[in-house]
């Protein structure tokens, strides 16, 4: 039986404290904005329909290869793993789906996964598929590679995983599958660098001929880690390289931590929409490298650069213009479930603010090459408070106007440590680096 998540009368009941103060909030931001010519209504309908899927692995303690700290209650199945996240998206109303992990996440029964998400309101996103470490006891060892390893055998067994992936999608209700493989060298003259490529592609496509017409093939991309010499498939050129060899049904997905830092994330977001191949995100922030951290705790401004990029191509109507939002982070040293509460609404709060720069007035700057009046053009919708607009999106689409305070009050972390004993060790929870 799923589990029925937050009382809703606890809901009902924070809500109702806050209500009066967000309505004076709301109503002193919605006349700010009308003096900008700005519709607030409009905004709350963008917000509203905003979505992000949440990582199946996401939910359990993330840790280092130093160690890790589980949480009280974590999640020992899929099954649970689900209820956690049905409760992030009954409070913000902003996660209605669930990407999966295999074999993380393998499920014995699909059909009855499948029933069991719908229970808690939920949906399959993307499944992804795991070939960067050996989880089968006589397997063949991905060790020196998975889709790239120069044993045939090795790779016919990484592609057969693969088409796992999709055939068990395709029962939860998936649309595409995410391929990341940490394939790569750690020496000069470990791996033939174009013939490691090669190999890519063709096991890519072997893959691609198994996808259902209406499905897509995601291509994520690393800088290193775990090979910090060559990675095979390191950088957007790459991936968009290997995407277009692959076929139509292939795209590339931008993780925000895997690039070099510094690299202009929102200017890659921009060719890849260009060229046709942005298939979509994993969300999270980061300090130095893949740091895994919550989305917008680090670098908020060029989270919404980002979605800058990716509001302007849906405003243009871009055409074949869906890119898909996946939150994946590692959560040490949080709550899992309060750090992707916060972080779908940091996403949220992104993808309104893109929607507030007006963009006739920068694209005159543009024509005039006013540079810092574009600049002032594209800060005043940073820098505009947004929180009544998402405060209300979730009142109006039955979720909790404070998402964090209300799990707190509510004890979900308790709960879940009273009805989840600790003896039996929880599956994978989170990337541990």
């Amino acid at each position: 039986m799923a589990q029925a998540g937050i009382a809703s009368e606890t809901i009902e009941a924070a809500n109702g404290a806050a209500a009066r103060d967000l309505a004076r909030d709301y109503a002193e931001l919605g006349a700010r904005l009308a003096r900008r010519g700005v519709d607030i209504e409009a905004l709350v309908g963008h917000a509203q329909r905003f979505a992000v899927a949440l990582p199946s692995w996401g939910v359990g303690t993330g840790g280092t290869r130093f160690g890790r700290f589980p949480q009280p209650g974590e999640p020992r199945d899929v099954f649970e793993k689900l209820e956690d996240c049905a409760v992030v998206h009954q409070l913000t109303r902003a996660t209605p789906a669930v990407s999966l992990h295999v074999p993380w996440d393998r499920p014995a029964d699909p059909a009855a996964l499948r029933r069991h998400a719908e229970a808690l309101g939920l949906a399959f996103d993307a499944m992804n598929s795991n070939t960067f470490e050996d989880h089968t006891p006589g397997q063949l060892s991905y060790k020196f590679g998975s889709l790239t390893h120069v044993d045939a055998a090795v790779r016919e067994q990484a592609i057969a995983l693969n088409v796992e992936c999709i055939e068990l999608g395709r029962a939860l209700g998936s649309k595409a599958l995410t391929v990341w493989i940490g394939d790569g060298g750690n020496f000069p003259g470990q791996l033939h660098l174009r013939r490691a490529f090669e190999r890519y592609v063709d096991s890519l496509r072997a893959i691609a001929a198994k996808l259902p017409a209406d499905w897509l093939l995601f291509l994520e991309h690393k800088l290193c880690e775990p090979a910090f010499y060559s990675t095979v498939n390191q950088d957007w050129g790459t991936s968009y390289a290997a995407a277009t060899a692959v076929g139509p049904q292939c795209r590339c997905l931008v993780d925000l931590g895997h690039h070099a830092p510094n690299v202009n994330l929102e200017l890659i977001v921009a060719r890849l929409i260009q060229l046709g191949k942005l298939g979509g995100f994993h969300f999270n922030d980061s300090k130095y490298g893949d740091d895994d951290l919550d989305a917008g705790s680090i670098k908020p401004f060029q989270l919404f650069l980002i979605f800058h990029e990716l509001v302007s191509a849906e405003a243009e109507g871009v055409a074949g213009f869906a890119p898909a939002y996946l939150l994946d982070q590692s959560h040490n040293v949080t709550d899992p479930i309060e750090s992707l509460i916060v972080s779908a609404v940091e996403l949220q709060r992104g993808f309104v603010k893109a929607w507030l720069v007006d963009r006739a007035k920068l694209a005159e700057c543009q024509a005039k090459n006013d540079a810092l009046l574009a600049l002032q053009t594209v800060k005043e919708a940073f820098e505009t408070d947004v929180r009544p607009i998402l405060a209300e999106a979730r009142r109006r689409n039955g979720g909790a106007i404070d998402p964090l305070a209300v799990v707190r009050a509510a004890g979900w972390r308790a709960s879940c440590a009273a009805r989840r004993p600790a003896a039996r060790r929880a599956t994978a929870g989170g990337i541990v680096g």
